[in-house]
């Protein structure tokens, strides 16, 4: 069970990795593309929100890449708005989270498909939190690209490594969750 609580604190860091960086953006750099071949922050917030919807949905019973998914659509970019791009958002991390919440020690080993291929449920979620960071990544690196010098760092600022361990090992050892200090 320690492992169910790691991997939704990870889970849940990054998605708040995602909104601290929406919140720092205007409404036109969400939808900002590079170039003709690379995707928005809208648009990988679509990608995921398929995909999780996909993955989580009855995921203890149905294959993992429902036939109802149109993954090709969700690389267009045609998300209308902020609030739609938030709702889209938060729908496809709260079916991740619900789905979370079904997993125990006995279904931990189960084995479930995702395109026809079985996976353990912990192999599964592996999957999926290697997948989700490499987005929300993607996310985070064009918010400091549009952000320029305005962007605040969501981790140890630069020039601030020094400070930052000066301070960890000042206090005594003790057990924790990584996360634990950015998701109070």
């Amino acid at each position: 069970m320690e492992y169910l609580s790691s991997v939704r604190k990870q889970f849940e860091y990054y998605k708040m990795l995602g909104d601290k960086t929406f919140a720092q953006l205007t409404d036109d750099q969400l939808f900002w593309q590079f170039n003709a071949e690379s995707n928005s922050i809208a648009t990988i917030v679509k990608h995921l929100w398929g995909n999780m919807l996909s993955r989580w949905t009855d995921f203890l019973t149905t294959d993992g890449e429902k036939e109802w998914r149109n993954r090709e659509a969700e690389f267009d970019n045609d998300i209308p708005s902020r609030m739609e791009l938030l709702a889209k958002w938060n729908e496809g991390w709260a079916c991740l989270f619900h789905a979370l919440d079904q997993v125990d020690e006995e279904n931990l080993n189960n084995i479930i498909c995702i395109r026809n291929q079985g996976h353990t449920v912990l192999e599964a979620i592996n999957r999926q939190l290697a997948h989700y960071p490499y987005h929300v990544g993607q996310i985070v690196f064009i918010g400091k690209m549009v952000k320029d010098a305005e962007w605040s760092s969501l981790s140890i600022p630069r020039g601030g490594s020094q400070a930052f361990n000066t301070a960890k090992f000042e206090q005594p050892k003790q057990r924790g969750h990584f996360t634990d200090e950015f998701l109070k």
